[in-house]
C-alpha cells in the first residue's frame, strides 16, 4: 500500500527556466486575445441637469400651473386704463398676480422699473406742447424764454434734446439712490420761489399744475456698472405717455379716499398702479418723484387680501395688485363687468391655492 507523506516540495520559479517560458507563452496569448477582442474606454459623462418644466408663453407659469385657461374672458374692456409700475424682482415671483391683470384686462400698459443704485435722470414734456403762459406772474417762467433757472439760480440754456426728444422738457430732474434729489430744474418757476429741490413745488403754480393735467411724456434714463468693470453706463429705463384723467392708487399723506376724489369732481381715465411687495413699492414712489404730480387714491377697505396665507402683509388692509387694481376700478365706477372682475379674483385664489399646494409638498418631503 502506498502511503502518501504530506510533504510539500517548494522550487525556485524565479529561477526555473520552464516557468519562464511558462509565463512568456501565457503573456503572448493573453496579448493575442486582448487584441483581438479590445475593450471600449467608457468616459464618465457630467451629471445631466434636469430638464425645464415646459412654460405658458402668455402666463409664464409652469403648464401644469398655467392660469390663461382659468381666465374666462380674457381682455375685459376696462373705460379706465391701467398702467402698472412693476419692480424688476416681481417679474418671475410666483405669486406676482401682475400676471393675471396683464391677460385679464385689454386697456393696460406695464413697464419694468428698476432701484436706483447710482443716478437717474428724468425728462418731462406736455403732451401738448405750447401751451405754457406768457404772463411770467406769481413766479411762472415764460416758455418763451431761451432760459431756465435751475436749483442754483444759475442761469443755463433751455433743456437739450434728449436722445431724440422732439420737445423741450418742461422739467428735468437728476436724483440719486433711495430718491435724493441733486439737481432739478423746470420752467414755471423763478428762483425765488425754488426753496428746496422738490416736485411738491411744481404744485404750487396753477399754470404748471393745469398744463401738467392735459397729460406729459416721462423718459428716465438710469446708470448702471458693466459687468466686469467700474466704469458706468447710461440707458434707458422707460418712456410713458402719462394722459389726462390720470391717477396713482398709492396711500401716502396726501392721498384721498373715494369721496374725497368726487368731492374734487376728478374723473379718473387712467389707473396707475406700483406692483411690488410694500418696500419695494415705496421706494419706486421715492425714486420716481414724477408720481408726486399726480393725485392719490387710497383704497379704504375692511378687506384681508389673499395673500395672507403665503405671503406676509406688512400691515392691514395691503392688498395685492390684482385686488388692489379690481377693488379700484369698482370704486371710480368702472364695473361694466363685474362678472369678469370677479373671476379675476377667483383666477388669482386659485394661484395662491396653487402655491400654498407646492409648498406643502415640498415641506412633506
Amino acid at each position: 500500500m502506498l502511503t502518501h507523506v504530506g510533504t510539500r516540495i517548494r522550487s525556485s520559479t524565479r529561477n526555473n527556466p520552464f516557468y519562464s517560458i511558462l509565463s512568456i507563452n501565457l503573456l503572448h496569448k493573453q496579448t493575442t486575445l486582448n487584441l483581438r477582442h479590445p475593450k471600449t474606454l467608457k468616459m464618465a459623462l457630467p451629471p445631466q441637469s434636469k430638464p425645464k418644466r415646459p412654460t405658458c408663453p402668455s402666463c409664464s407659469k409652469p403648464a401644469s400651473l398655467c392660469i390663461c385657461t382659468r381666465i374666462r374672458i380674457q381682455g375685459l374692456e376696462n373705460s379706465v386704463s391701467v398702467t402698472i409700475l412693476q419692480h424688476k424682482l416681481e417679474t418671475n415671483h410666483a405669486l406676482n398676480s401682475a400676471r393675471i391683470a396683464k391677460i385679464g384686462f385689454k386697456n393696460i400698459t406695464a413697464a419694468t422699473v428698476f432701484d436706483v443704485n447710482f443716478e437717474a435722470r428724468f425728462f418731462i414734456r406736455l403732451l401738448e406742447p405750447g401751451h405754457c403762459s406768457n404772463s411770467g406772474h406769481n413766479g411762472v417762467k415764460s416758455c418763451d424764454s431761451d432760459e431756465v433757472l435751475d436749483i442754483e439760480g444759475s442761469q443755463k440754456p433751455v433743456f437739450e434734446d434728449v436722445d431724440g426728444v422732439d420737445e423741450e422738457p418742461v422739467i428735468s430732474a437728476t436724483i440719486g439712490k433711495y430718491g435724493v434729489i441733486n439737481d432739478f430744474g423746470n420752467v414755471w418757476m423763478m428762483e425765488k420761489d425754488l426753496q428746496s429741490p422738490n416736485f411738491d413745488q411744481i404744485l404750487r403754480c396753477r399754470t404748471a399744475v393745469d398744463e401738467l393735467a392735459k397729460g406729459f411724456i416721462v423718459k428716465k434714463i438710469q446708470k448702471r456698472q458693466l459687468s466686469g468693470s467700474m466704469e458706468l453706463e447710461e440707458y434707458e429705463e422707460l418712456e410713458l405717455t402719462i394722459p389726462p384723467g390720470s391717477l396713482l392708487l398709492f396711500p401716502s399723506d396726501k392721498a384721498v379716499g373715494i369721496d374725497g376724489l368726487k368731492a374734487l369732481n376728478f374723473e379718473v381715465k387712467n389707473l396707475i398702479v406700483l406692483d411690488g411687495t410694500w418696500s419695494k413699492a415705496n421706494r419706486m414712489y421715492k425714486e420716481n418723484p414724477w408720481l408726486k404730480l399726480l393725485p392719490h387714491l387710497r383704497l379704504d377697505l375692511n378687506k384681508r387680501s389673499l395673500y395672507s396665507e403665503v405671503r406676509q402683509q406688512p400691515k392691514a388692509g395691503c392688498l395685492s395688485t390684482i385686488e388692489s387694481i379690481v377693488y379700484a376700478l369698482q370704486a371710480v365706477g368702472d364695473n361694466r363687468e363685474p362678472e369678469g372682475l370677479d373671476n379675476l379674483l377667483e383666477v388669482f385664489e386659485l394661484m395662491v391655492g396653487d402655491q400654498r399646494r407646492c409648498k406643502n409638498e415640498r415641506l412633506s418631503k
